[in-house]
């Protein structure tokens, strides 16, 4: 297989192009930012989550684990990767995303933001679910839609990707291996 070095993210034959796969061993992805926390706490809610490093059934992961509160009209936490100054900002050419995922087998969002969002609570959704194995899970870009946004989702002009667990009063437990952008 071919691999190539383009703009700080690893392209696999052109068919992927590697958002992260955990290879750091920090915080860091492949694309050169910083993954980050978000809670609801953010506007007022009490969920609590903690973002860190694992290694799960053998594989490297982020980890985001928490407790989803609805309190205080709450009820998210999030681990964010800016990705506006990336390879991966111009998603137009890919078909969508692929992830590499272990979870509690519940279900959690991407969560995609372009520069067509202005308000905190607008994004372009999709769900999956988590299974309590490692699993390739495929999200095409047509399956996401728009949160409180009537813009269409701009693929040449990404800026963050979300992975969330929102909406239910839970605990989240998600691991990621991979994420990566996907032309299949």
């Amino acid at each position: 297989m071919f691999l190539a070095c383009f703009c700080g993210a690893t392209l696999m034959a052109d068919e992927t192009l590697i958002i992260d796969d955990r290879r750091s061993g920090g915080l860091e992805s492949t694309l050169g930012n910083n993954w980050r926390i978000i809670t609801d706490g953010v506007m007022g809610g009490v969920s609590r989550g903690v973002l860190s490093l694992a290694t799960v059934a053998n594989k490297a992961c982020l980890r985001l684990q928490g407790d989803v509160s609805l309190a205080n009209n709450g009820g998210f936490i999030q681990a964010a990767l800016d990705i506006g100054a990336t390879a991966a900002a111009d998603a137009s050419s890919y078909a969508g995303l692929e992830l590499v995922v272990y979870g509690n087998d519940q279900e959690y969002n991407v969560h995609l933001r372009t520069d067509d969002v202005w308000l905190p609570w607008q994004s372009y959704r999709a769900v999956f679910r988590a299974p309590t194995r490692w699993q390739s899970v495929r999200l095409p870009f047509d399956q996401f839609t728009g949160y409180r946004i009537g813009n269409k989702l701009d693929l040449e002009h990404l800026e963050r990707i979300g992975l969330v667990a929102i909406g239910r009063a839970f605990k989240a437990d998600l691991c990621v291996a991979e994420i990566r952008l996907s032309r299949a």
